[in-house]
């Protein structure tokens, strides 16, 4: 549930927290069920002792840890306290514990934190030295350490146009930049999320996305915290090491509205060969992003999940940026999969999607990703001129709208660039 007056995320956290929805956190095999109301006064004490500890309005917070209840919690209360959230990618291997270390350090400097709250599994990696910031563990926000409580919370002053979030992008074509997401932005995507994807509360969200990537912070846990809608959070190590847990997760728990990239579903469909028992009929959105869609790989996981009672209509292809907070474009829910096909030679040479026949030697299939959500607005131009492209040219994306980042922090020639005209602002190529 949406409500378009409140344009801050404290403001929609506190009113969806008295909705009545729920919150369950999976540990592997087990869950762990609460109510939003619940995890919202957990944070109000939380928020209170970073309040307490010098964290004020504007001040950037940085957050490491893994997908855990007091992680989730913690998020809730630096947006609770008025800070501007940070989240720090996890170490990829800790083969490579050296590398993680320095760039985790880079990346606390350059986001300016002024307070980094830190995992105890991870605190003994990053030792603080003289000029780093505040160095805190969970437990020193706990109110036993600062002698608040929820009671002690001071709401921050409503501030629609004050960052909410500062995203790094994924650095896997150019140098990490720091997406800066102000709160107004924030809820105009999620408004047209929620919009586009007829959510309610009868909605149940199911995820094991990292929280340190836009789509599983924004896309799968800030859209459930501030609409009141259900939420099953895991872990993204409870999926790798245990494919078969995220299906089980949608049967058990009513999951309605899950996500993944490409990869996820591959592994899904090998584990859904294997299952039995499972009840996926309840699931009405399975939304594939975050890379160029397989289509045979998606279709493939589709089959797979029709043996449990899976709608082919929850196929779900969509598209997104952290530019755009995290939601470009969505298919009306229910459509399914469809995709393009076309020749592969007049994509590449002659730009130009010419539709041929499947099988057709050389052809290329594109998934279809649906419309521009609700506040944005989007067409396709010639890299060279500007001028607006025909049906089926190939040009460049351009996007204009109410959820368009800020810009890149402490990056002014990036955001320039970013930013080429006035009506239309681009954010990337696709060819």
């Amino acid at each position: 549930m949406v409500d378009e007056a409140m344009l801050t995320l404290p403001e929609r956290i506190e009113r969806a927290a008295a909705l009545g929805g729920t919150v369950a956190f999976v540990d592997g095999d087990d869950h762990e069920l609460l109510t939003w109301a619940e995890l919202h006064e957990d944070a109000r004490s939380v928020a209170a002792g970073l309040q307490s500890l010098g964290v004020g309005e504007g001040d950037h917070v940085a957050l490491m840890g893994p997908t855990t209840r007091t992680l989730v919690t913690t998020i809730q209360a630096v947006w609770l306290a008025g800070g501007v959230l940070v989240m720090l990618p996890l170490p990829m291997r800790m083969g490579s514990i050296d590398q993680f270390i320095e760039q985790t350090r880079d990346r606390i400097r350059f986001a300016k934190a002024s307070t980094v709250v830190l995992d105890p599994q991870l605190a003994a990696f990053i030792e603080h030295q003289p000029g780093d910031p505040t160095f805190l563990t969970y437990a020193d926000l706990l109110p036993e350490a600062t002698g608040q409580t929820a009671e002690d919370w001071k709401r921050p002053t409503p501030d629609p146009d004050a960052l909410a979030v500062l995203q790094f992008t994924s650095g896997s074509t150019s140098e990490p930049k720091g997406v800066m997401l102000a709160h107004r932005q924030l809820c105009a995507n999620i408004d047209g999320c929620y919009e586009a994807a007829q959510m309610s509360l009868d909605d149940t969200v199911v995820s094991w996305l990292p929280l340190y990537h836009d789509m599983g912070l924004i896309g799968l846990l800030t859209i459930p915290m501030t609409t009141g809608a259900g939420l099953v959070q895991g872990a993204p190590q409870d999926f790798l090491s245990k494919p078969a847990r995220w299906m089980r997760w949608i049967s058990d728990l009513d999951g309605t509205i899950t996500a993944g990239p490409n990869f996820s579903f591959a592994l899904a469909t090998r584990s859904l060969n294997r299952s039995e028992g499972l009840d996926l009929s309840r699931l009405r959105i399975c939304l594939n992003g975050a890379e160029p869609i397989d289509a045979d790989g998606f279709r493939t996981f589709l089959d797979a999940g029709a043996r449990f009672g899976m709608n082919p209509g929850a196929a779900f292809p969509a598209f997104g940026m952290a530019e755009v907070c995290i939601a470009g474009s969505f298919p009306v829910p229910g459509t399914g999969f469809e995709t393009d096909v076309v020749d592969g030679a007049a994509l590449e040479h002659e730009h130009v999607a010419r539709p041929v026949e499947p099988g057709t030697e050389g052809a290329r299939e594109l998934a279809k990703l649906g419309f521009p959500i609700p506040g944005l607005e989007l067409r396709i131009v010639d890299p060279s001129t500007g001028a607006a492209r025909g049906d089926r040219e190939v040009g460049e994306l351009q996007i204009r709208g109410t959820s368009l980042t800020l810009g890149y922090y402490e990056r002014p020639e990036a955001t320039d660039e970013l930013f080429t005209e006035l009506l239309f602002r681009r954010v990337e190529s696709i060819r």
